[in-house]
């Protein structure tokens, strides 16, 4: 595989293949909706290779650490994409938000309001009650972080999940470049 050089801002979505993470994948999946690809998503928060870059995700805590926990991975999948047409200054402000999430606890809470809202057919219901910005999601961290920077993804940043990610990212090539494909690093 060709080297990958990692830029700040840079959005990673993986596939897993827990039975946790297929259910992310199938509860995120709104109905008459292709099947989701993604069921976590991060963001590259310093410049570095697939595997020293440096990255922000959301876990049982918001932690730092380096790309390579998923280049050396031979059961997770990655996609890689990156932000074009943003100001340098954007791309500061979406990193300083992500790096202000580092060590707050991860937000159980609001991964049951995104269940509850599957279940009334994807309306922002309780994901919008539970908006607890001190807990957050995987997804949370970067919709608010982009959302700081005067960007979305297509939905309130909120409502955000790892698909609606995915989903925004592949269809507006004006707006991100796919750096890598979902496979292997």
């Amino acid at each position: 595989m060709t080297r990958l050089d990692l830029k700040p801002g840079d959005i990673y979505l993986t596939k897993g293949t827990s039975l946790i993470s297929r259910g992310i994948r199938y509860f995120s999946t709104s109905h008459g909706e292709a099947r989701t690809e993604a069921n976590h998503v991060g963001l590259v928060t310093a410049a570095g290779t697939e595997k020293s870059a440096t990255i922000v995700e959301a876990l049982t805590r918001v932690k730092r650490r380096r790309m390579s926990a998923y280049s050396n991975s031979t059961s997770n999948q990655v996609a890689i994409y990156r932000p074009i047409n943003v100001t340098p200054e954007q791309i500061e402000t979406i990193v300083a938000r992500a790096e202000q999430y580092v060590g707050d606890k991860y937000g159980y809470l609001k991964i049951v309001a995104h269940l509850a809202d599957w279940c009334l057919g994807g309306r922002y219901v309780f994901r919008r009650i539970a908006a607890m910005d001190n807990y957050p999601i995987c997804s949370w961290v970067v919709s608010q972080s982009y959302a700081d920077a005067g960007l979305n993804f297509g939905v309130p940043a909120g409502a955000a999940s790892p698909d609606d990610i995915m989903d925004f990212c592949t269809s507006h090539p004006e707006k991100y470049m796919t750096v890598h494909a979902m496979g292997l690093l």
